[in-house]
């Protein structure tokens, strides 16, 4: 089978190895599209070294088709169509005997941790796989993975109907958020970025929508502004790694001064930079700030939405190219980060 190897850091090269045997309790999947992730942009340019040491195939964003299945698969068949959830908890540590696997010490990822998915087949135990409607376009299918982290943010954040909301950045998760929150809620969404291309994405895709670039205008005063003067229900902070001065507010920060009393901050971007917060602010509102890591089984309540055409996914895919094309996707989202929200990797061709 044919396998994107990332052989030395910013350079992939197409290689024949086997197609992997599967144990009993495993599927094997030929892949239909994958994802390009932000993760996988830090991979490509050697950022998790150590942690993804090259050779390496990465992958963690992707659908397929069962073609095989172990003599111990019950619920799985040839020709499912399936979404491969990458994340592997231990089951032993405190946090997932409590049942809080996203808090796992061990967490691993296929195509971080160990070779993903950008290949023809992949082997999973019958646990990462969540059956797709057949109705759902082969496509689609590759966004699950990033559609179930808006809606595990929507969940830590309790997310009700009516709330109103603010994203701190428009990318590939702030953007997922608003899909998500969108199921839920039909109050005020604010998009924060300070990416215009990324805003208009926003508004076009949803009516109720107000966008603020942070180096046009200070978004909590927009925020107030245009929210009656009282904030949102909850904030959620998706940008990372931000550019900010003197002259804009942190993203975080801004998270706290744009909610209204008792309302919630959620943060999910990894950003390795410290947040200048001031306590008090969070503390005179009573409110509450809490972090969100992955997904925890909303791929399901994702497949269900996308049969059910409650969400926008070609909103999110900026560009489809063959997979034997990967080296020039990669390099045009490096060189280009402000154009592309997802570039799909096909498979079939």
């Amino acid at each position: 089978m044919r396998a994107a190897i990332l052989e030395s850091y910013r350079h992939f090269k197409w290689s024949k190895i086997k197609i992997p045997e599967i144990s009993d309790d495993e599927v094997l999947v030929k892949i239909s599209y994958a994802s390009i992730c932000g993760s996988d942009m830090h991979i490509f340019k050697g950022d998790f070294h150590p942690r993804t040491p090259i050779p390496f195939i990465p992958g963690h964003e992707m659908g397929g088709t069962v073609v095989k299945a172990g003599r111990q698969i019950r619920n799985f068949s040839i020709d499912d169509k399936v979404a491969i959830d990458p994340i592997k908890w231990c089951g032993k540590c405190s946090p997932c005997q409590k049942g809080h696997f996203p808090a796992c010490t061990s967490l691993k990822l296929i195509g971080i941790d160990e070779n993903g998915g950008f290949c023809d087949y992949i082997a999973v135990p019958e646990s990462m796989l969540f059956k797709a409607d057949k109705s759902i376009p082969d496509k689609y299918i590759a966004l699950v993975e990033i559609y179930a982290i808006g809606f595990h943010a929507c969940n830590r954040a309790q997310v009700k109907p009516g709330d109103s909301i603010a994203i701190w950045g428009a990318g590939r998760v702030g953007q997922a958020i608003l899909q998500a929150a969108r199921t839920i809620t039909n109050g005020k969404i604010f998009m924060v970025d300070v990416l215009d291309s990324r805003l208009n994405i926003a508004k076009s895709a949803y009516d109720n929508i107000f966008t603020v670039n942070p180096l046009k205008n200070n978004p909590v005063d927009f925020i107030k502004k245009y929210s009656g003067n009282t904030g949102v229900d909850t904030a959620f902070e998706a940008v990372g790694h931000p550019l900010y001065s003197e002259q804009t507010i942190h993203p975080v920060r801004g998270c706290i001064n744009g909610i209204k009393g008792g309302g919630k901050v959620c943060v999910l971007g990894l950003s390795d930079q410290t947040a200048p917060i001031v306590f008090k602010e969070l503390i005179w509102k009573e409110a509450t700030i809490l972090s969100s890591r992955v997904s925890h089984g909303e791929f399901s309540t994702v497949l269900e939405h996308l049969k059910n055409k409650n969400l926008k996914p070609d909103f999110l895919i900026s560009k489809t190219v063959s997979a034997e094309e990967i080296q020039k996707a990669f390099e045009l989202i490096e060189k280009e980060p402000g154009n592309y929200l997802k570039i799909l990797l096909d498979f079939n061709i």
